[in-house]
């Protein structure tokens, strides 16, 4: 059985982290409580959009790197038994508790979050924002298997796929630039939440995977420079996020080229997690497994655990800016998360392996160690 590559979990972990952190700020402590992290904290979506590039790529275009056919059946069985408990259990709650602390200014129709397309016309301030990025990862999983399907096939051939890769990616920041002429930065709601303007951050990470599957000597010879990679991808992540929250070097350029820049800096950290040698794979950092194997019932979970709290904390006095306060929120988020992995996801992926287990080797794994796939986490 294949391990677990450590590096990929610290991505997972530092991915859920940092919207901890962003979401901590926006929605409980209302302050710059994190500093320069809390205010880059939205990147840990982008990060987690790389991941499941990567991921799910890799699952579709394997088989297709040795002429093997598709089971449309079987993969999207799979996401679906993955994706959608865990989503409609907390989708559940906020339809339940309309009046809650969560009820923000609207709340899209019951049908848009049923086919995950609530992104569309979703604007700051309404229920069950954060849904945003699950519609736009949904949407990634229909279109790109059958993107590989007609592309790519069994014909063993990439360069089709990688032709209508380079051009999705173009078609990306040319959506955003041409919102910014129309008046619409990146971090305008319809820009930001927007399938057209944000898709193309998956796609370093499917090019990952391309570059695995189909030239895996020039795979094997770039990620053997697995700390260079490191270096790289955070270097050019920390010089692109500066970057984009100071408009630099213009306003246009940031709204233009800013998230597939991204994007980018974190396919390279990516590259360094598939290192062997890299210190992301070398340096273990307790909890950060756990951390990862949660990241998607968290992610889900969180955010209207600190909005629940956030009253409660004001009407005792308590200062959210206090470290022990942070710490007891943080907490109380990711134990969300946990009961609801322990709860609804841990169940449904058992029957998931049961009913429609991973092809060869994948097939006997417990549940609770294959790889990754939603907002960078299991598959």
């Amino acid at each position: 059985m294949p391990a677990r590559l450590p590096g990929l979990d610290t991505l997972r972990a530092l991915a859920i982290a940092l919207v901890l952190m962003s979401h901590y700020h926006g929605f409980v402590s209302h302050a710059p409580t994190f500093g320069f992290v809390g205010r880059i904290g939205w990147a840990g979506v982008d990060l987690f959009f790389v991941l499941s590039g990567y991921l799910i790529g890799n699952q579709l275009l394997a088989p297709a790197s040795r002429g093997e056919p598709m089971s449309l059946k079987r993969f999207f069985a799979r996401r679906l038994l993955r994706t959608l408990p865990n989503y409609y259990a907390v989708l559940a709650v906020y339809l339940l508790l309309p009046d809650s602390p969560n009820a923000g200014t609207g709340m899209a129709p019951l049908w848009q979050f049923l086919t995950f397309t609530q992104n569309f016309g979703l604007a700051y301030g309404e229920t069950f924002t954060h849904s945003w990025s699950l519609c736009i990862e949904e949407q990634f999983y229909l279109v790109l298997p059958l993107a590989v399907l007609a592309l790519a096939g069994t014909r063993r051939s990439p360069w089709l796929l990688w032709g209508a890769l380079c051009a999705a990616m173009a078609a990306g920041m040319a959506a955003r630039g041409m919102a910014f002429l129309d008046g619409q930065d990146a971090f305008a709601a319809p820009v930001y939440y927007s399938s057209f303007c944000r898709f193309d951050e998956l796609l370093p990470g499917v090019a990952i995977a391309m570059l695995k599957n189909f030239h895996p000597a020039a795979f094997a010879r770039l990620v053997r420079h697995g700390n260079a990679l490191l270096a790289a991808g955070l270097a050019g992540a920390g010089a692109v996020l500066y970057g984009v929250l100071n408009e630099a070097p213009s306003a246009f350029a940031a709204s233009t080229f800013g998230f597939s820049l991204v994007a980018a800096s974190f396919a390279l950290l990516a590259c360094a997690a598939l290192g062997p040698g890299s210190l992301l794979n070398r340096v273990r950092i307790p909890g950060t497994a756990s951390l990862a194997l949660w990241s998607y019932a968290v992610y889900l979970v969180h955010k209207p655990v600190f909005m629940a709290l956030r009253p409660e904390l004001l009407a005792r006095g308590i200062d959210p800016g206090a470290p022990s306060t942070i710490a007891v929120v943080m907490a109380a988020g990711i134990l969300g998360g946990w009961l609801l992995y322990r709860a609804v996801e841990l169940p449904f992926m058992r029957l998931r392996n049961r009913w429609y287990p991973a092809a060869g080797e994948a097939a006997r794994r417990p549940a609770a160690q294959a790889p990754g796939g939603t907002l960078g986490g299991m598959a």
